[in-house]
């Protein structure tokens, strides 16, 4: 939520909530909270289904969504804009979720917020909640968006990128042969594995590698260097790593912050394993979303290289990284992906209880405080 862009009207908003999100919203919800005449960021959800029985009402989700803008440091404007290619299939409207739309102003207003613009876009059009006479406007009429650096254009929808890179056969082969050797030292990666059976010669490798993670922060901090390129048996060792809780929590913590983080949240993750005594709230809190905003490109190595970790992975092996997956997602910001992520967990190992917690993170709507510590310019 840190891009901010100035625009002057409906039009430039639209052409430039795709490059705020970062892709084309699809059956969402988007709030771009303002303060003074500035984007302070989006927040998009997913649009009521109609047709479930289970949604939220328009009051409960006004009440909800509103409650998030109000924690954008200084936020005192708002944009509302609906993405649904669909008429209301109640009501016949072009403008679909029109009672939603009328809950956020009503919400918004009773907030202090000025209501900057109301705006539904469909599949070729878009059109202005608040002037029902206007005629809709054609999409091919909106402006180029607007220019910001290093950003490569967005994705199709909010869905994109969540699918797992294709290494081949043999790649995944050799991942899965240098984690059954690592085993053989370690014990088994994962409550879904036994320890290999039988007096078979132990690759050295092995145990070089077992080695590394003697300063696990090191090897943390040395994988995301390549994350393309990671050997199998570093891969082998991430999917041992991010299958044991305390190490796993060690790694997340880490890529959030930093190695001397990681160096703390080790030690305070062995003394508490030891002793019981308290991990501290500033390494701890980090998993629930408190702290200072991590380095999103960090986080986005971290994630590459744990989806080329789960693509490499036995599939019983690979519930630990599919959740680690999923925290860094929410961690920037992702939650569809870190829904997706948390549903592919939990297939893998359904007893997984990191993946139970963040699921009520995500299911709540809750976003970590970083996501709404945006400094005033």
């Amino acid at each position: 939520m840190t891009t901010i862009v100035h625009a002057a009207g409906a039009p430039e908003l639209l052409a430039a909530i795709p490059v705020l999100t970062g892709f084309t919203p699809r059956d969402s919800v988007v709030l771009l909270p303002f303060r003074r005449s500035r984007t302070a960021g989006a927040l998009r959800f997913d649009l009521p289904d109609a047709a479930d029985p289970t949604r939220p009402s328009p009051e409960v989700f006004a009440s909800a969504a509103m409650r998030l803008v109000l924690r954008v440091a200084g936020a005192d404007g708002l944009v509302v804009a609906v993405y649904a290619d669909a008429e209301d299939a109640a009501t016949g409207d072009a403008r679909p979720a029109s009672a939603l739309v009328e809950a956020l102003l009503r919400h918004g207003q009773a907030a202090g917020l000025h209501i900057i613009e109301a705006l539904h876009v469909g599949a070729e059009s878009w059109s202005d909640y608040r002037d029902r006479e206007a005629p809709p406007h054609p999409l091919s009429d909106l402006p180029a968006p607007p220019l910001v650096p290093g950003f490569a254009g967005p994705a199709p929808d909010q869905f994109s990128g969540m699918e797992l890179p294709r290494p081949g056969l043999f790649a995944a082969e050799y991942v899965g042969r240098a984690l059954l050797a690592l085993e053989r030292v370690l014990g088994p990666a994962g409550p879904n594995r036994s320890a290999p059976t039988g007096a078979v010669r132990i690759d050295p490798r092995a145990h070089e590698t077992a080695l590394l993670l003697d300063d696990l922060p090191s090897f943390l901090d040395e994988v995301l260097d390549a994350p393309e390129t990671a050997s199998p048996f570093a891969t082998a060792a991430l999917v041992w790593v991010l299958n044991r809780p305390i190490l796993r929590d060690v790694a997340l913590v880490q890529w959030a912050s930093s190695i001397d983080q990681g160096d703390r949240a080790l030690a305070a993750q062995l003394d508490h394993s030891a002793t019981g005594k308290e991990v501290p709230a500033d390494v701890g809190g980090i998993l629930i979303g408190l702290g200072p905003r991590p380095d999103p490109d960090r986080l986005g190595v971290a994630l590459a290289l744990l989806r080329r970790t789960i693509a490499l992975a036995p599939r019983q092996a690979r519930g630990g990284p599919l959740a680690a997956a999923a925290w860094l997602s929410w961690a920037l910001g992702r939650s569809t992906h870190a829904a997706r992520y948390l549903d592919q967990a939990q297939e893998a190992d359904p007893d997984l209880s990191f993946a139970r917690l963040l699921r009520t993170l995500v299911e709540s709507g809750m976003l970590p405080d970083w996501a709404f510590g945006v400094a005033v310019p």
